[in-house]
């Protein structure tokens, strides 16, 4: 049974604006979204809102943290969520949101191979080593 879906107020209907961004009915769908944090959610809501059409944001820390209300630490955990769920990709300043149908199922690498500490990780994230 489908329900006929009419809109409450006809004439607020809203319009695509030209600047759009949209999020991925995937990611309730598919329960994305249940694996990550509210701050991540929030996060998530964020970047894909302020994103070019190839997912691309240079929005800075200070000003993230200002927008949603998050410590340092809060977005950092926020981050490494996203990062580790693989719907992000950062490299400081740079975010790209990832396509939801890119999954890989290795674990962090280096460059050179050998396995990564959870301190570098969370250097990198707070913008230390690379």
């Amino acid at each position: 049974m489908t329900l006929d879906k009419q809109p409450i107020y006809p004439h607020l209907v809203r319009q695509v604006p030209e600047q759009f961004s949209w999020i991925d009915h995937r990611l309730v769908r598919e329960r994305y979204i249940d694996r990550i944090s509210r701050d991540a959610a929030a996060l998530y809501l964020f970047l894909v809102t302020v994103s070019d059409a190839r997912g691309l944001s240079y929005y800075g820390d200070t000003t993230i943290q200002s927008r949603l209300n998050m410590s340092e630490c809060e977005l950092s955990a926020a981050r490494l969520c996203l990062v580790e769920q693989q719907l992000i990709a950062w490299r400081s300043p740079l975010y790209q949101m990832l396509p939801l149908e890119h999954r890989r199922e290795e674990p962090a690498v280096r460059v050179n191979g050998g396995p990564r500490s959870m301190q570098e990780i969370l250097q990198q994230i707070v913008g230390g080593t690379k």
